[in-house]
Formats: structure tokens, C-alpha cells, sequence
């Protein structure tokens, strides 16, 4: 296993439980941890897509080089919308208009911008799809989630537009907590998926499978005719 393979594994486990504390900490109503592992989530994002750009074969490098791009562009602004959250709308002393601009909670200016962050994240998951051939059957569930995550960034995108959601909607709180959870509950799989993935890679970026790790080992017979066959031409030669 290499240094390579290692980090992407790591960050992939990262971002599993970065999700899984997202999901209990929406059940527990705790915003802070809302909001920290919404950082968590998107820098280990970032160092997965990289390990998928890194792995990715020659025709499908670009791929792979979009999928970080656009993973970083979403960590810039999941970043500066959860740092917000953290410092200057929980320290208070907010005007009102800035506290609607600001407060995610108020569906305002900070709540569209993770909304663009997270249709960004979406086009980064399509692409790194793109970014490896599936021969392995759980490669195909994880080429498939990663590419269906991508059709996410239209509705992210045109939800603020439309301004689906309002703070005088009634429900929205309880709405949106159970649309995060049901995104939650798919983008697991996709961790665990991504983990599995970077561990059946050998150093090219190929998944091992037991046909490969097998294809240059001669059988025992023929191994042992090799063999007496040496031995005899030696004592030939002798």
C-alpha cells in the first residue's frame, strides 16, 4: 500500500463520520456541530476527490482534475458560510438586515451561497465518477452514486432562485433537517464505497483483483519443469 492509497483512504473514513456526525448532530438539534462537521465534510471531500484525479488514468485525467476544482471551490464557500455561523452570527450583535443576510437559518444570503456550495460539490462527485473505469461490482455502485449525486446541482442551483425556501414557511425547519438526513443516508455509501475503492488500487492506479495479483505467478508444475529442466542442462553442460 502506498502513501497515496493511505491518504485517500483516510480521507475517505474522514468524510464518513464527518457525515455521520452531521446526521446526529441535525437529530440532536445542535447547531455547532451542524456546522463543524459541515467543515469536516468539506475538507476531507477535497482530498478525496484528489486521490480520484490522482488514481485516474491518462484519458481521464481531466475528469479527475475537474472533480478538484470544483471540490475546492465548494470547500471555499462551505467554509466561509460554517466560519460565519461560528463567530459572527453566534456572537450576536447582529443589525437585523445583517442578521437576515447573514444567519443560515434565516434562509438569507449566507443559506444560497451553501446552496452554490453544495451544487458545486455535486458537479465535483460527477466528474470524479467519471474519473475511473468500473470492473468491480461494488466500483459500479460507486461510479453510479457518485454520477446520480451529480444530477443534485441543478435542484441546489435553482432552489435559491426560485426561493423555495422562506423564513415564514411554515415546516421549513423540519423540512430541510429531513432532506439533509435523507442526503446523509446516500452520501455514506459513497465514503465507504470511496475507501474500498483507493484499497483495491495497486501504485498505478489499477484495482487489484485476485486474476491480476495471479497473472504473473507460474503455476507450481510448471514452476518445478522450469526448475529440473535448469538443473538438467546443467549437469549437461558438466
Amino acid at each position: 500500500m502506498t502513501t497515496n492509497q493511505l491518504i485517500g483512504m483516510l480521507a475517505a473514513l474522514a468524510n464518513t463520520l464527518a457525515v455521520l456526525s452531521f446526521a446526529l448532530s441535525m437529530l440532536l438539534g445542535t447547531l455547532m456541530g451542524s456546522y463543524l462537521s459541515s467543515i469536516l465534510i468539506a475538507y476531507s471531500f477535497v482530498i478525496m476527490m484528489g486521490a480520484y484525479a490522482l488514481f485516474a488514468k491518462p484519458e481521464k485525467k481531466l475528469a479527475g482534475m475537474m472533480a478538484v476544482g470544483f471540490a475546492i471551490m465548494y470547500a471555499t464557500i462551505i467554509s466561509l458560510v460554517y466560519f460565519a455561523q461560528m463567530t459572527t452570527v453566534r456572537s450576536g450583535g447582529l443589525t437585523e438586515q445583517a442578521a437576515s443576510l447573514l444567519d443560515y437559518q434565516q434562509f438569507g444570503l449566507s443559506f444560497n451561497y451553501d446552496m452554490l456550495g453544495y451544487a458545486l460539490m455535486a458537479l465535483a462527485t460527477f466528474f470524479a465518477g467519471l474519473s475511473f473505469c468500473a470492473a468491480a461490482r461494488k466500483d459500479k455502485w460507486l461510479k453510479a452514486l457518485l454520477l446520480i449525486h451529480g444530477v443534485f446541482s441543478i435542484a441546489c442551483f435553482i432552489m435559491p432562485v426560485l426561493a423555495l425556501f422562506t423564513p415564514d414557511m411554515a415546516g421549513s425547519k423540519w423540512i430541510g433537517t429531513a432532506i439533509l438526513e435523507c442526503w446523509c443516508v446516500y452520501f455514506i455509501p459513497i465514503g465507504i464505497l470511496s475507501f474500498l475503492h483507493f484499497h483495491n488500487l495497486d501504485h498505478s492506479g489499477q484495482e487489484i483483483t485476485p486474476e491480476a495479483s495471479g497473472h504473473h505467478k507460474k503455476h507450481p508444475v510448471a514452476a518445478n519443469m522450469n526448475e529440473e529442466g535448469t538443473k538438467g542442462g546443467l549437469n549437461h553442460m558438466l
